[in-house]
């Protein structure tokens, strides 16, 4: 019986912790709000495959750098309202 190897996942360095975050933070919420808006706005259409991507898209342009900059603020702002552990 030969021993089992272990296949190594590559990984970004812990380092690009601070940007991977909020990248897919600003894609999960972007999706999800743009498809809620884009429903309210025309329904259950046709329309909402083609209009929907496009929503997406500008939204998370606006979002990701947004979180990029206010995420320190918000760590902050947590600290002084959070007890330490």
């Amino acid at each position: 019986m030969e021993p089992k190897v272990e296949k190594k996942t590559r990984k970004l360095p812990a380092k690009y912790a601070s940007k991977v975050m909020p990248l897919l933070l600003s894609i999960f919420m972007t999706c999800i709000v743009s498809l809620v808006s884009t429903l309210l706005a025309v329904g259950f259409t046709t329309e909402l495959l083609g209009l929907w991507p496009q929503a997406w898209l500008m939204s998370w342009l606006v979002a990701f750098p947004t979180l990029l900059m206010v995420l320190p603020v918000v760590q902050r702002l947590t600290r002084f309202i959070v007890e330490p552990h």
